[in-house]
């Protein structure tokens, strides 16, 4: 009876080692090179944004909360739900239990590439959402704006440091974070499709101030934290070759090996791992590839 949960124990421990070793192994190897992005022009680009929010819109915002129609109200709060995180963090950390308890020696080539490759994205999806999710929090309450549902006590600008109310938890937007992280994750995948994931993302975000939850500053600023979590991470991933190769000047770039459903690749067993296992015999990588 107890062989089997033993056993399992053994598999996924050693799962965890196995990864952890490689992750090390590569941080080692590979040359700690990151395109030339222009960090402080979108970090004003971000700031002014925000600003522009803040001057132009939270006040008409404030004054507009409880006025929206009923239905309208109603159709944005059930958008707004999407933008939690639990929505992105559960299933990739149910995703990553299944993989480390998954027995990777069993599998064919296209088998371990497809579990390998969800095992990454799902990795970088609690990088992004899950990092910037405790970013905000700490800067939220850290910062205790009161939000729009009480701007008739305490006016656009209320601060109430490490208030730990919810009240004073404004600035800036969970929601938006999410949305601007997910929007990152999309623009690494996608990158043709990136108008598209903006809009949508952007849109949900934007529901938060509809239903009286946040300002738009709030929201412009959460959603460029959120996106500079998944850049970030991006970046780190791109280091390790984990999903994205490294590009000298722009944007990680997507592995062509990266896909999520079976191809028509012919079957095979391989020493476990697929890339892994391939690193296990390399010695210091040539190339960030």
């Amino acid at each position: 009876m107890t062989a089997a949960p033993l056993a399992l124990y053994r598999r996924s421990l050693g799962n965890f080692r196995d990864t952890m070793t490689i992750v090390r192994r590569r941080f080692a190897v590979r040359p700690a090179r990151y395109p030339r992005i222009l960090w402080s022009v979108w970090l004003l680009a971000w700031m002014l944004l925000t600003v522009a929010a803040f001057l132009r819109l939270d006040a008409g915002a404030g004054e507009m909360r409880g006025e929206w129609s009923p239905g309208f109200v109603r159709f944005t709060d059930f958008f707004t739900q999407f933008g939690l995180g639990g929505w992105y963090l559960i299933p990739a950390a149910l995703c990553l239990v299944a993989a480390n308890l998954t027995d990777w020696r069993g599998l064919s080539r296209q088998g371990r590439m497809i579990v390998y490759n969800w095992t990454c994205f799902a990795f970088l999806v609690l990088c992004a959402v899950g990092l910037s999710g405790l970013a905000v929090n700490l800067l939220k309450y850290g910062i205790g704006r009161a939000r729009p549902l009480y701007f008739d006590s305490f006016g656009v600008l209320s601060l109430h440091p490490f208030a730990m109310d919810a009240r004073f938890a404004g600035f800036p937007s969970g929601h938006a974070t999410t949305m601007g992280a997910v929007f990152g994750i999309l623009l690494l995948l996608l990158p043709r499709r990136w108008t598209i994931a903006l809009v949508v993302t952007a849109c949900i975000a934007s529901t938060r101030v509809f239903v009286g939850a946040h300002y738009p500053s709030d929201t412009v600023a959460g959603f460029g934290l959120g996106l500079a979590f998944a850049v970030v991470s991006g970046l780190v991933f791109a280091r390790l070759g984990f999903i994205f190769g490294q590009a000298a000047s722009k944007l990680p770039v997507r592995k062509r090996t990266f896909r999520l459903k079976p191809s028509n690749a012919p079957r095979g067993r391989i020493p476990m791992g697929g890339e892994i296992g391939a690193d296990r015999s390399q010695t210091p990588l040539k190339s960030p590839d």
